[in-house]
């Protein structure tokens, strides 16, 4: 009779089970029985496809007067204004050439007063919406048609050629299946076959360095020895020790009472002091260079690290924290690079993932000028002649994510975005000026001679704050 009860209990428990998920997925449409996402989410990126770059003409510039100067010496007789009879459309007097400036004296209204216009001088014909205005004329590549603007968005607008007789639109309409080119014909917008760009206008100028300002923290007045503080900075950013193991180190071992609040403090403001020394360090630079993103918890909620790595000379040359994964970020931290840079090489390239904010930032540096190669290493066999022969750079910038995992472990996590930021740049420091590497022969990837004579690690973390405080006191000066 007991088991029977134990069974009809069972049984009851789990039909009333499933009446709370039923109704709480019709209520709120998530099960309260769903086990949380801890782990990051890896969305797939790979949906959005990236074309190759327009050709990018720049509009040829002119001046009016020099315009009217020549006429006068072909000629023989000045240009004169337009001649406006009664009954003629007028012409705003603010209103002049975008292409060589003539004042509107010498402007025809071109079509009966509908908003376009022609210039006697230079023959350049526009309106409001004139190619001229723009900063370039962005031409399809495949066909040499001009680009037409069909979507605006927060960061970047959306161009696309519309022309029905491009060989990119036309291949890819051949190529369809029976099943894809049904699909398209009941909804045109479900497959990309036209070529698309995104132009980008992010209020970023790229190699603009800013001149490092004094961190307002003042190192000599903490209440800890520049040793002490050596000790802190060696167990918690080497070792990977967590705070609270940190101040239960300096406690039993050392006989020095620190709460693990204090070492973050610490934390903070010297990587103020560190911070512009490293971004600002003439380093020696190979042609190598690889990056990728690494989660980091911020404020109970998952953040992007953005690495981009010297893969010869293994030193850290970029390491912006974001909340998002974004083509922002991307650029950003492509520009950290490249202004390390004495200058930039012919045949520059990047090696990353098939993440396509690296692609649109490519697309960026393009429109300011600045060109390089982006190669893309995607999924974990090499499936392209691309993975297969730069499959080692990105394995080398997965190791760096796995040391610099090792050492963020510990902290589960960061309260803030400051304290995100300062854990890194400790650890940017520590890996380029303090860490010996093994494929350097046990050498440090940046070497300093005033730390290299040093014997404990201590020492040489407070050397190194003392030569980032001179430093940045010289600039300064």
């Amino acid at each position: 009779m007991y088991p029977q009860i134990i069974t009809y209990l069972l049984t009851f428990i789990n039909y009333q089970e499933q009446i709370i998920r039923t109704l709480l997925t019709l209520l709120i449409g998530k099960s309260m029985f769903d086990k949380p996402k801890e782990a990051p989410v890896n969305q797939p990126y790979r949906k959005l496809q990236i074309d190759e770059l327009p050709i990018i003409e720049k509009p040829k510039m002119l001046n009016y007067q020099l315009l009217l100067a020549e006429h006068l010496q072909s000629k023989g007789k000045p240009l004169k204004p337009v001649q406006r009879r009664a009954n003629s459309t007028p012409v705003p007097s603010t209103l002049c050439c975008p292409k060589c400036g003539a004042p509107s004296a010498y402007l025809y209204a071109n079509n009966g007063g509908k908003g376009q216009y022609q210039c006697k001088v230079c023959a350049c014909v526009f309106n409001k919406k004139s190619r001229y205005q723009k900063e370039a004329i962005l031409k399809c590549p495949h066909c040499l048609k001009t680009l037409e603007k069909i979507k605006e968005r927060k960061d970047f607008h959306v161009f696309k050629c519309k022309n029905d007789s491009c060989t990119y639109y036309q291949k890819n309409l051949n190529a369809m299946t029976k099943k894809e080119k049904k699909l398209f014909k009941e909804d045109p917008q479900s497959l990309k076959v036209r070529y698309i760009y995104r132009k980008f206008h992010i209020d970023y100028q790229p190699l603009s360095k800013q001149s490092p300002e004094q961190p307002k923290v003042d190192l000599s007045r903490l209440y800890v020895s520049p040793h002490t503080l050596g000790l802190i900075l060696t167990y918690h950013v080497n070792y990977g020790l967590s705070a609270r193991k940190t101040a239960a180190i300096m406690k039993d071992i050392h006989g020095v009472s620190v709460s693990h609040q204090s070492i973050l403090n610490y934390e903070n403001s010297v990587a103020l002091w560190l911070k512009p020394y490293i971004d600002y360090f003439p380093y020696e630079l190979s042609d190598q260079f690889c990056g990728d993103e690494t989660y980091i918890r911020v404020n109970g909620r998952w953040h992007y690290l953005f690495f981009f790595f010297d893969a010869v000379k293994k030193v850290i040359l970029s390491y912006p924290v974001s909340p998002n994964r974004d083509t922002a970020t991307a650029i950003r931290a492509i520009d950290e690079v490249l202004v390390k840079l004495k200058e930039i090489p012919e045949n520059l390239q990047f090696v990353v993932d098939g993440n396509p904010i690296y692609l649109l930032a490519q697309h960026f540096f393009a429109e300011n000028s600045i060109s390089f190669d982006v190669k893309q290493v995607i999924g974990l066999t090499n499936e392209d002649d691309v993975s297969r022969e730069y499959r080692p750079l990105k394995q080398i910038i997965e190791r760096l994510n796995r040391t610099f995992k090792g050492n963020y472990r510990s902290t589960h996590g960061f309260g803030s975005e400051q304290g995100s930021v300062s854990f890194v740049t400790l650890f940017v420091a520590y890996f380029n000026f303090l860490r010996p590497h093994s494929s350097l022969e046990g050498k440090v990837p940046v070497t300093i001679p005033e730390l290299e004579k040093l014997p404990t690690m201590p020492a040489k973390w407070t050397a190194l704050i003392g030569l980032a405080q001179d430093w940045i006191q010289q600039q300064s000066a």
